[in-house]
């Protein structure tokens, strides 16, 4: 068993939090993980990458190459298609609908989602709203993990166990709304397109 796992998003929305879940929940299956990322200028809205790459075997780099994920997990829409790339033929995006705007020259919204839905293999979860119905806008990166549990080699109960050891620290109402956020993004990546 091999993944190579592109996260991607801007400054701010937790894209190393949710490489941090990922790889725990890797190593808690016993698997073998390397991560890599890339801050840039992500301080100022600026794009934020990791690499996780997890195996049952040894991982020689923590570097994915052009054309082998298994899935690129994005938490803004126009980074996911900015890291396309990456993905292999077979590979599935599973990405936020909700935009940051942090450019000037951001593209139109019909276009960025009929690109994403254009794709052979794409999930595409408005992260943003079920956040906030979770009880916090900031837990959009626990919500893409649940819309990617469905198509992660790791059982769900292994990551939500990640969620709920990560966040115990902060306390139970913070652990319960990220629970909850797993829970909707899993929900909503299971449900019919509209």
């Amino acid at each position: 068993m091999k993944l190579d796992v592109v996260l991607c998003g801007v400054g701010g929305q937790g894209v190393l939090t949710l490489a941090a879940l990922l790889a725990e929940a890797g190593r808690r299956e016993g698997l073998t993980v390397k991560q890599g990322e890339v801050h840039g200028m992500s301080q100022r809205g600026g794009a934020v990458i990791a690499n996780l790459r997890m195996a049952r075997g040894p991982v020689g780099s923590d570097l994915i190459t052009r054309g082998s994920a298994e899935m690129i997990l994005s938490l803004e829409p126009v980074e996911a298609l900015r890291w396309l790339g990456y993905l292999a033929t077979d590979g599935v995006v599973v990405t936020s609908a909700s935009p940051v705007r942090n450019i000037p020259d951001y593209p139109q919204m019909d276009d960025v989602m009929a690109a994403l839905h254009g794709l052979p293999r794409a999930v595409v979860v408005d992260a943003d709203p079920l956040a906030r119905e979770a009880g916090s806008g900031h837990a959009n990166n626990v919500v893409l993990l649940g819309a990617a549990s469905g198509l992660l080699p790791i059982p769900e109960e292994t990551l939500r166990g990640c969620v709920a050891d990560f966040f115990q620290a902060k306390g139970e109402k913070v652990v319960e709304l990220n629970v909850r956020a797993f829970e909707l993004g899993a929900s909503a990546a299971a449900a019919p397109a509209a």
